[in-house]
Order: C-alpha cells, then structure tokens, then sequence
C-alpha cells in the first residue's frame, strides 16, 4: 500500500473565514462598544448607589469583565487579520500565545452578585458565552489535526468515509 495524499478536512478553519466568523466579529465588537458604554454611564451611576459588598464585588467584576472581552477582541482581530491576509499563519500564532481564552469565570455565588444591576450581570453572561464561542474555535482552528491516509487500492466510497471519519473524529 503507497500514500497517495494526505486528506484533512477543517471545518473550523473554514467557518473561522466564513460569515459566521463576520458575524461573531460583528457580535464581540458590538459587546465591546455596548460594555465601554455601559461602563462609562449608566453603570458608573450605578455602582455609586450600591451596597459595600455588591460596590467591591462590582469594581472586581469589571475589570475582569473588561478583561476579558479585551482578549476577545485580540483574538477576533487575529483571526480578522490572517483571513484578509494582513498576517501569515505564524504571526497569528505568535501573537496568539499572548491572548487567553480562559480563566476568567464568574462566581455567581458571591457575596454581592444578586445585588449588582440586572443589565451588568446580563453583559457578564453575554461575554462568557461569546467566550466560550471563541476559545471553542480557536481549539478547533488550532488543534493539532489528524490526517487520514488515502492508499492506492481504496476506492472514491471508501476514500470519502475516510474524509468523514477525519471530519466527526470516528477514526
């Protein structure tokens, strides 16, 4: 049996240069702006009127929502710049290993948390979402993949399961 080629199929890959990826970079931007809006006027008001505990517990809760977002923003532009060929693949990941995705969970038990205002906790939940979106992309974008060998004697059928074996990981 000889190796004819390698087949590799990247799903991820795709959708990070489809227009789902315009609509998640779209999303996170958008979540960006609402947030430093919020956070510079309505949720400045906010925070003065609220309870010690919920005051602190609101300080440290947007910094890392701020944080957090921020990271996003990094990694959606990344992604932005290798789609459009303003980067190569290694800069990307250069720079990449400098964004985290992670790690920046919430403790909705906290002291505090059910006294912070409704439209902050909703930007908080929105952001760990998108979060978990992104961080499950670059997983899949960055992933080592593996490749599925075609061999001379296998025929067009068994060459396609092949391709759908590497594609929903049933090797």
């Amino acid at each position: 049996m000889s190796e004819v080629g390698l087949n590799t199929i990247s799903f991820a890959g795709r959708a990070a240069a489809s227009s789902q990826f315009k609509a998640l970079y779209a999303e996170g931007m958008s979540l960006v702006e609402e947030t430093a809006a919020y956070l510079d006027g309505q949720g400045r008001a906010a925070s003065k009127v609220l309870p010690r505990m919920a005051s602190v517990l609101y300080a440290a809760e947007s910094m890392r929502l701020t944080t957090r977002l921020m990271q996003m923003a990094s990694w959606l532009l990344l992604q932005r710049a290798v789609n459009n060929g303003e980067m190569s693949r290694d800069q990307v990941l250069a720079e990449k290993n400098k964004v985290r995705l992670d790690g920046f969970n919430v403790d909705r038990a906290a002291p505090g948390w059910s006294d912070l205002p409704e439209s902050f906790r909703d930007l908080v939940e929105r952001s760990l979402r998108l979060q978990n979106r992104i961080a499950l992309l670059d997983r899949e974008i960055h992933r080592p993949s593996e490749a599925v060998i075609v061999h001379d004697n296998q025929n067009s059928v068994q060459a396609q399961l092949s391709l759908l074996q590497t594609a929903f990981g049933n090797n």
